[in-house]
């Protein structure tokens, strides 16, 4: 079809893992190199059908496998599905960073990646040479380049750094110049990965209202985000992954949907081994998530007439700090249902010494609507405001009405609708 720009038939990449074996340390000179190289040459220049397998063993992972959809003009494209699914390596093969093992993609127009920090620009170039050599990549002209100079200054705030080289620049200042360009420089397509993350709240909201203002103009939009509520606001259309593969794809509040009710969508408990691989910082760290009923029972389904207790357990790492805790509700529609902050603990106004801490958050019985709902969480500072870990997506569960009569819905059956479904008082009373 004509209006396809982006056309992706079986793709598929392979990466090879090397794991050593044997005891052997981690580490080797360089020294150690050479002749462990050079000692294998040599066997296999000696016999060519010899396996190397004495130290190392080789692993295939196929970070994509089969992998087919198209994409219209003006298409906005939410990529999602949980840590680990493809989606980053998704966006590089479609970016023409990684190559694929196999399959075909056909692209027609201009793209513009937005992918890790740190990619796209040459660090030892200044911020304005850098979008002078962006733009030439993209295949425009100077003057072409220079008409949208000052908005891409004023859109990424760095008007006194413009002659510094961008490795002196902070990693904040690095994606506002890094998204500017790619989206004022004007590619008929715009692939970003939530590496915005790494801005501010302000400067997210500016970059999904140029998203949505590229999307108007025709131009389509593939966008990496674990927060449905981003996608659903952003993206006409959603493709689910997993495990490198597609799940579902089409209509985005269909396949959110489908990803939340699904087993790898979030799930009611989450927990993090490894410390140093968990949400957080060198200051505190997220070890487990769960929503649990009074009695301590972890469950995904909550009768809607009882209470729902979400805890989270940390761990602090530093002296000294006084935290205080924060978690967000959304519907599976992606709507936000509600934002919670703790002002009512006593801890939360005391230093905090090293060691395990933990809080837990009540909603009431007779509060939320039936249907799905996404948690994210997070441990933050006030003075001078810090947010040391949110973690998105962290949990989910679902609300089910019984339809004893004992719900706001009273004895009514049909459709009910409201994200939040109380029990209010009501006064009835004649006046005449």
């Amino acid at each position: 079809m004509s209006d396809t720009v982006i056309q992706v038939e079986n793709l598929a990449k392979k990466y090879v893992l090397d794991h050593q074996q044997e005891g052997n340390s981690s580490y080797k000179s360089l020294r150690e190199s050479i002749s462990v190289g050079a000692k294998s040459l040599g066997k296999k220049f000696l016999n060519p059908s010899s396996k190397q397998t004495a130290n190392s063993a080789h692993e295939e992972f196929w970070a994509l496998k089969d992998v087919s959809f198209e994409i219209k003009q003006g298409d906005r494209v939410g990529i999602i599905g949980r840590n680990g699914a493809g989606k980053s390596t998704l966006l590089k093969v479609l970016s023409r960073i990684t190559q694929p093992t196999s399959g075909s993609i056909r692209i027609k127009g201009r793209v513009a990646s937005l992918l890790e920090v740190g990619t796209g620009f040459h660090p030892e170039l200044t911020g304005r040479e850098n979008i002078f050599l962006n733009g030439a990549i993209l295949g425009m002209s100077r003057v072409e380049i220079q008409r949208k100079f000052d908005e891409i200054v004023a859109f990424a705030e760095v008007e006194k750094f413009l002659d510094t080289p961008v490795k002196r620049y902070s990693s904040g200042m690095y994606v506002r110049l890094a998204f500017a360009v790619a989206a004022y420089l004007e590619p008929e397509i715009l692939i970003v990965d939530e590496v915005l993350a790494v801005g501010d709240s302000n400067f997210q909201k500016k970059c999904l209202g140029k998203m949505e203002n590229v999307a108007s103009e025709g131009r389509t939009v593939l966008f990496v985000s674990h927060s449905m509520e981003t996608v659903t606001r952003l993206c006409n259309t959603a493709v689910l992954l997993k495990n490198g593969s597609v799940q579902t794809s089409g209509a985005a509040d269909k396949v959110i949907s489908a990803y939340l009710k699904s087993d790898f969508g979030t799930t009611a408990r989450r927990s993090w081994q490894d410390l140093s691989r968990a949400p957080g910082n060198d200051v505190v760290r997220l070890l487990e998530v769960k929503v649990h009923r009074e009695d301590g029972e972890v469950t995904d389904s909550f009768d809607i007439t009882k209470p729902i207790g979400i805890t989270m357990n940390y761990e602090v790492l530093k002296d000294k700090k006084m935290f205080t805790h924060s978690m967000n509700l959304f519907n599976e529609s992606g709507a936000h249902i509600l934002s919670s902050h703790d002002i009512v603990s006593e801890l939360r106004k005391k230093p905090r010494t090293k060691g395990s801490y933990s809080s837990t958050m009540w909603i009431p019985g007779n509060f939320l609507a039936e249907g799905s709902i996404i948690i994210s969480v997070a441990v933050l500072e006030q003075d001078p405001f810090v947010i040391h870990f949110h973690e998105l997506d962290a949990v989910s569960f679902n609300v089910i009405d019984p339809m004893n009569g004992d719900s706001a819905r009273g004895e009514y059956v049909l459709g009910f609708p409201g994200i939040v479904r109380p029990i209010l008082d009501w006064n009835t009373a004649k006046i005449n």
